[in-house]
């Protein structure tokens, strides 16, 4: 990863939102190939970070190190302390004073300095909002959208009408969610052509429809018109979805889909695995975007193997950005292994469901005993 983001404070500080934005700002700046150290401190040892290098003893909010060593571009050190006084002088978050010294840290490793001159400081001052306002223009964080299958799960279990998936997908949005995701299977195993298409109508954020890239499916997603559609592959004797397509073996067939798709205004996933050859498919087949399948990372069962897994997404995420590609990420992401994918700059959207569902089933269960003993045994219980 080219960016590194170090904490050596007890102040509470946002670290993915610090390190997607330094590796966003790497990417703006064409510096993409090198490698950047961010260390946050308190004001105790940026003072003495200050008297040691500079001779100056007393707290500044930002340093940098320039490097001429290997691919590491440099070091910004930040003092938390001084950003959160910065930002209550000049009545904004701390969080947005924190980017502003963010770039200003790395304007300085490429080169320029407002002690220089006032020509010098002016042309640094250009350069810190230019890259400022693409970053924000960009948008920093995650979107993160749920998938509400397995609600359907449930209640096919029992073929009954509960617990709806739309009910699940209307509290998963006023909860923060960002969008929606269903997978219509063509056996029908969960979701139904009936909650697509109420959702269609009652999703307030983006619905995202994965499906197969069959003549069917693509009917329904031409008529029902969701926000995108992701391409899955799918068998009938899978539990869920095992694998990434593979685009290169059915590079044709995809590249007819997406446009197919294309004619009907509608934007175009694919769900593949973090390898070259199928992100590189996926963008000749004129798709909009690529969701890196993460099931290889969530599932390894020893550090080292999570490790290469998420090396393989990170730059496989890397590689479908330079292509032009949106990337999106998930399958079997949970509140243990999600943070540290969360933090890849380039994954622009998050679509995680079954760990939502299981965490809601055992973190809901006493609020929906503590009702039931209300109709039971009445208001008291």
């Amino acid at each position: 990863m080219p960016a590194a983001v170090r904490v050596e404070t007890s102040w509470p500080v946002p670290h993915i939102m610090l390190r997607r934005a330094a590796e966003r700002l790497m990417r703006l700046a064409g510096l993409s190939s090198r490698e950047l150290c961010v260390t946050l401190v308190d004001n105790t040892r940026i003072t003495e970070i200050n008297r040691q290098w500079l001779h100056r003893p007393w707290p500044t909010n930002v340093i940098s190190f320039p490097q001429e060593c290997g691919d590491l571009l440099g070091d910004i050190v930040i003092s938390a302390d001084t950003a959160r006084k910065e930002a209550a002088e000049a009545c904004m978050s701390t969080d947005y004073r924190l980017l502003e010294l963010l770039v200003h840290g790395l304007v300085h490793l490429m080169g320029e300095d407002h002690e220089l001159g006032d020509e010098e400081a002016r042309r640094m001052r250009i350069m810190e909002k230019k890259l400022l306002s693409a970053l924000l223009k960009e948008g920093i964080m995650a979107d993160l959208c749920i998938n509400v299958d397995h609600i359907a799960t449930i209640r096919q279990a029992r073929g009954g009408a509960e617990p709806d998936p739309v009910i699940a997908a209307g509290i998963a949005e006023m909860a923060g969610a960002d969008g929606i995701v269903v997978h219509l299977r063509e056996d029908r195993r969960h979701i139904q052509d009936r909650d697509v298409r109420i959702l269609r109508e009652t999703v307030k954020g983006r619905l995202t429809l994965e499906m197969a890239a069959t003549d069917e499916m693509i009917g329904i997603a031409c008529e029902i018109k969701p926000d995108i559609v992701t391409l899955v592959p799918e068998k009938r004797q899978e539990l869920t979805t095992e694998g990434g397509l593979d685009v290169k073996g059915l590079e044709a067939s995809v590249t007819d889909a997406v446009s197919r798709l294309h004619e009907c205004d509608i934007p175009v996933s694919l769900f593949v695995d973090p390898e070259r050859e199928q992100v590189e498919a996926a963008a000749r087949t004129g798709t909009d975007c690529v969701e890196i399948h993460t099931g290889r990372y969530a599932d390894a069962l020893t550090s080292e193997a999570e490790e290469k897994e998420f090396e393989a997404i990170a730059a496989m995420a890397g590689v479908a950005a330079d292509l032009g590609l949106r990337v999106h990420a998930g399958h079997g992401l949970n509140y243990r292994n999600t943070s540290k994918v969360a933090a890849i700059a380039e994954i622009s959207e998050f679509s995680i469901g079954h760990a939502i569902i299981a965490q809601a089933a055992i973190t809901g269960l006493d609020r929906a005993v503590r009702d039931m003993l209300r109709l039971v045994k009445g208001p008291c219980a």
